[in-house]
């Protein structure tokens, strides 16, 4: 056997296996990370509602479905065939490469992942590319509203969130508008993925607006799902007392940190998520802000840990006989 078969076959082997080894090193210093917060120590745990946390932990990993779903009707319009399971455990474990600096590993794993003899590379990538900016957008977008309707409602105080207001204006323009069709079809010409796949060029083709509209009222119930998140975090800290008319402050409140965290480049927009959260959430006590800061990002990496753990495994059966047929979700 040659050298060059050799390296071909343990090649994806070892990628593998230092992208995991990465990944658990990354986790592994967001955890320390949170930890070692003064506010986490300072914390009264046996006053802490725990159901409420573990309600936090099921309402992200509930959101984090439609972002999915969506993943897999680009992929399907793009022309690639991944049966659910496959392009569910592409998704899911992909999540976990945000723990890493910059974001292209989150592209990577998920293309490597959910490859097959029906899914190529590019064209999965591509599809990352569209549905992460579409939620991006529309995460945006959700905080840019409440924050115009806060600011109708209490003129007077305009000029405290102006800053947050403008953050999200930007923030909306710049993920929003590559996903616009036509725009984004030039993009891929411009950035020349033809050369790496020609078959890239036919498949954005299927990206069109009645794709990207269902695309967005998906990432809305996605949204939806981690503001009733940090509800419930603010529920389980003594003290915050939140009430359900303050979901819609807490929903554009989570958004626009986890956009700002995305675009910062940060692992996990660590420090980035935060500062929005206590600027968001002072009316609930800067104490509990801080908390709720930490807290919300432990729980959301539990829920993904558990969530790749499972489809890991499961992943590594035969699919059944009726996943494989070309039967899809679009």
């Amino acid at each position: 056997m040659g050298l060059g078969v050799t390296l071909r076959r343990w090649l994806p082997t070892v990628i593998r296996s230092i992208t995991l080894v990465a990944v658990v090193v990354g986790i592994a210093l967001t955890i320390r990370r949170a930890w070692q917060d003064e506010s986490l120590r300072a914390l009264d745990w046996s006053r802490v509602g725990w159901p409420w946390l573990l309600a936090a932990t099921a309402a992200y990993g509930l959101g984090t479905l439609p972002g999915w779903r969506y993943w897999h009707a680009v992929l399907l319009r793009f022309g690639q065939r991944p049966t659910p399971r496959e392009s569910l455990r592409a998704f899911m474990m992909g999540q976990l490469g945000k723990y890493l600096p910059g974001k292209a590993m989150v592209v990577a794993i998920r293309a490597a992942t959910v490859r097959s003899d029906r899914t190529l590379v590019a064209p999965a990538a591509a599809a990352v590319f569209v549905e992460t900016l579409t939620l991006m957008a529309v995460g945006a977008t959700v905080a840019a509203s409440y924050l115009v309707f806060w600011a109708w409602q209490e003129p007077a105080k305009l000029s405290a969130r102006l800053p947050l207001l403008g953050l999200a204006v930007v923030l909306m323009l710049v993920a929003g508008v590559p996903t616009y069709p036509p725009l984004f079809r030039r993009l891929v010409r411009f950035i020349r993925l033809r050369k790496a796949d020609p078959s890239i060029e036919q498949a954005v083709a299927g990206l069109d607006g009645g794709l990207l509209a269902r695309g967005w009222g998906w990432n809305l119930l996605a949204w939806g799902c981690w503001g009733a998140s940090l509800f419930c975090v603010l529920s389980a800290l003594p003290g915050a007392d939140p009430s359900w008319i303050d979901l819609p402050l807490i929903t554009a409140c989570v958004a626009l940190a986890m956009v700002a965290g995305f675009l910062s480049l940060l692992p996990g927009g660590i420090g980035v998520r935060e500062l929005v959260i206590l600027t968001l959430l002072a009316p609930f006590g800067s104490a509990q802000a801080i908390v709720a800061a930490v807290l919300l990002r432990l729980c959301w990496l539990l829920s993904e840990l558990v969530i790749a753990t499972i489809l890991y495994l499961w992943g590594n059966g035969p699919a059944p006989a009726s996943e494989t047929r070309e039967g899809s979700l679009d």
